[in-house]
């Protein structure tokens, strides 16, 4: 009799962690989350959600790829075309991707390594295509500067609603959100100047759709803003999914819920409820970005992924127990 309440407490936190965890494309619609399954694309490091191309995500690779960018079918997790920039250099280092008002595509060449090593980076803009299709689309470079010198970032987001870009760098105590100028120059240099804290050690960030919230991803965790129009207050955590290796986010278009993406070959790209959603975030004390959060496992925002492993690991042990033979003392 001692077996059962093992048994029935392993099925229970096992059915809890699966149901918790993001559908599969499978499941319905591709925003329940997809896996990305171009060979090509083995170090996605960002994700947009295209607003002319429902079910679209765009996606492309880190270093070592040429300049090229996915569109991935969330319904089949395969690329349905792939778009070559004509009018940019080689690309270093590209981390992030965002789409900003009139359908415009910005790639940020944003990644530095070594912290500092590059003098600048860059900025590359493009029309989205109207036609899905395999094609070679001139892109605007933009080249961009750091007000308080060279640094590493991961996160670039245009907003919705003003079209203004703004960068994260990544930094392992916490970084900065950099504002770029209110209209981007094409023949000089573009200063992104500090103009808060982010309490996290940022991989990528998106808006909202209604621009009125910032959610920034770490590896193992999460934070969302407000906006106001800049003057960021920090709301609460995100749910951050337990991934290999997390280097992306974006919102779903109809804004309901977080797309997480991670870099490796076949990656998955999972969903969670966005904040206001289905409860999926959770709220603290509403300071401004001036907290404490470093987005490490301690912070509790992999809770998903270690419940789901204590669940499997727990429904393993009881299944063993009861397979023994009954023990007639008992």
């Amino acid at each position: 009799m001692r077996r059962r309440p093992l048994a029935l407490l392993a099925g229970l936190l096992l059915t809890g962690a699966l149901a918790s965890a993001p559908a599969s494309a499978a499941d319905g619609a591709g925003d329940q989350g997809f896996t990305i399954k171009d060979p090509r694309v083995t170090e996605s490091s960002g994700l947009a959600a295209s607003r002319l191309h429902p079910g679209i995500y765009w996606t492309h690779n880190d270093s070592g790829d040429g300049p090229y960018i996915y569109a991935v079918d969330s319904a089949t997790g395969r690329t349905v075309a792939r778009i070559t920039l004509k009018g940019v250099g080689t690309p270093r280092d590209v981390e992030a991707i965002s789409i900003g008002p009139g359908n415009q595509i910005y790639v940020g060449d944003i990644g530095d390594n070594l912290d500092g090593s590059w003098p600048y980076v860059w900025i590359y803009r493009l029309p989205e295509p109207k036609k899905l299709v395999d094609q070679t689309v001139r892109a605007t470079q933009y080249v961009v500067k750091y007000a308080n010198g060279a640094r590493n970032a991961e996160s670039l987001v245009v907003h919705p609603r003003t079209g203004r870009v703004y960068i994260i760098d990544k930094k392992e105590d916490g970084g900065h959100l950099y504002e770029g100028p209110a209209t981007l120059s094409a023949s000089g240099t573009n200063i992104f100047r500090p103009v808060a804290t982010v309490d996290l050690w940022a991989t990528d960030a998106a808006f909202s759709p209604d621009g009125e919230q910032l959610a920034v991803r770490g590896y193992f965790g999460g934070i969302y803003y407000d906006w106001n129009g800049g003057a960021i207050k920090r709301k609460g955590r995100l749910d951050v999914p337990l991934q290999k290796q997390g280097e992306s986010v974006t919102y779903s278009p109809d804004g309901t819920r977080l797309m997480y993406g991670s870099e490796g070959a076949d990656s998955p790209v999972q969903a969670e409820a966005a904040p206001g959603g289905s409860g999926k975030s959770s709220a603290d004390d509403g300071t401004s970005a001036s907290g404490g959060d470093s987005g490490s496992p301690a912070s509790g925002e992999v809770k998903l992924g270690a419940l789901a492993v204590g669940a499997l690991a727990l429904a393993f042990f009881a299944l063993r127990r009861l397979r023994r033979p009954s023990d007639p003392r008992h």
